[in-house]
């Protein structure tokens, strides 16, 4: 067995060693492209872009209910992060205000980052849960589920009243408690990057 591995192994060594095809080199052809694929469509790339910046800008039409949202979390979202957004672990506690003063999150790395104390932008919390929930079915969610799970969250944070219907231009309104608590990153790239 042993003479059999070995022979094996002279065997790939030789294969490497004798140059092989462009392919296998990954030597680029003449043309300098590996002439592989194609270039995406318009309505492919549209279809990927869906992300959501703290503007709100790109926010789809749609709406959702605090009501609508609870409804929305018990089905899709309660089985991970708790009924009331405690957070059953390994994942997250969603809900929760404490601290409301102050901000201890870079000195006491046991503080528990909620939605409610810690996300400074209400856009990006529909962007995440838009693209990345549920963790079995990402983007399954409709934007109008979307829109309402996260008035729920919003709500349950106290952040928002009860009664808010959340949309493309109530959503941009939103002020989160933390949100003057995080340095703009206003670098451009190149040698000034710190």
């Amino acid at each position: 067995m042993r003479r059999f591995m070995c022979t094996v192994v002279v065997a790939l060594i030789a294969s490497a060693c004798s140059g092989g095809t462009r392919a296998e080199t990954g030597e680029l052809p003449a043309s300098g492209r590996y002439e592989l694929g194609r270039a995406a469509t318009a309505a492919e790339i549209a279809a990927q872009d869906i992300d959501i910046g703290p503007d709100g800008l790109g926010l789809p039409a749609g709406s959702g209910t605090v009501a609508q949202g609870a409804m929305v979390f018990g089905a899709q979202c309660a089985s991970c992060h708790g009924v009331r957004g405690e957070g059953i672990s390994p994942f997250p506690q969603l809900i929760g205000r404490e601290p409301r003063a102050g901000f201890p999150f870079g000195r006491d790395p046991r503080a528990v980052k909620t939605i409610g104390n810690y996300w400074p932008y209400a856009t990006t919390l529909f962007d995440y849960v838009r693209r990345a929930m549920p963790q079995l079915t990402p983007g399954s969610l409709s934007d109008d589920e979307v829109y309402a799970v996260t008035a729920w969250l919003l709500a349950q944070n106290e952040v928002i009243a009860g009664d808010v219907v959340l949309n493309a231009e109530t959503l941009r309104l939103v002020k989160m408690p933390a949100r003057d608590r995080f340095v703009v990153d206003d670098r451009k790239g190149g040698p000034e990057i710190r």
